[in-house]
């Protein structure tokens, strides 16, 4: 499963959103407006920067928009 922590305000997270969105690739989306949420992402990442995704099936974490993309291209 792919969650993906995001600001819906964030340009680099509708980067993201987008690219997975025109991949069909599904994901879970994760605002971090909820405090629940960002405890949550700052937890697992150690800091509040989105977007952060997490592949839980692959065990992998991750910032940065590009690095998000070239990853999910390997997965796709």
């Amino acid at each position: 499963m792919l969650d993906l922590f995001v600001l819906e305000s964030c340009p680099y997270c509708r980067k993201v959103m987008s690219f997975m969105d025109d991949k069909d690739i599904k994901y879970h989306k994760v605002d971090i407006t909820d405090k629940a949420s960002e405890d949550a992402l700052i937890q697992m990442g150690g800091k509040r920067q989105v977007p952060f995704l997490v592949d839980t099936d692959r065990n992998i974490q991750m910032y940065e928009s590009n690095d998000i993309i070239e990853y999910l291209k390997t997965i796709i």
